[in-house]
């Protein structure tokens, strides 16, 4: 199965909508370890209600899963063996920058190198893939 350009870009936008949501949703989850309760039962419907009211968890959270749907949409139209790896590579690299720019921790410079090789290798997968309709 070849895939469309728009197959890659929908790929990336998922790896985006991922990426980018993950810092929020940990920083939306803070609070959680606080809640208590005496019994195992009781203590996951706590954590359930303080999650799905907590504003700062749910609404990265809703648009996380809008990014499993497309996932899950586009994945009709691309072979598998290039959706995992450019959405999965992607959203490390997506997430790392975000993480950075919230001040989550400074990226060390292995960090970069890992990332320069996760988009070359990205762009390699792709490459290949891609209908043979689209000359660069």
């Amino acid at each position: 199965m070849s895939s469309s350009l728009d197959s890659i870009i929908f790929l990336i936008l998922v790896a985006f909508l991922w990426g980018v949501t993950n810092p929020f949703i940990k920083k939306g989850a803070k609070g959680l370890e606080n809640v208590k309760s005496s019994s195992k039962f009781c203590q996951f419907f706590k954590e359930l209600a303080f999650l799905i009211t907590n504003l700062k968890y749910i609404i990265p959270f809703i648009i996380n899963q809008c990014g499993s749907v497309l996932y899950f949409l586009t994945l009709n139209k691309v072979d598998i063996s290039l959706a995992i790896p450019v959405t999965n590579s992607l959203t490390f690299v997506i997430t790392a920058i975000t993480g950075w720019i919230l001040g989550e921790e400074k990226i060390h410079k292995n960090t970069y190198m890992g990332m320069i090789l996760i988009l070359v290798g990205t762009v390699l997968c792709s490459w290949d893939k891609i209908d043979n309709t689209i000359q660069f």
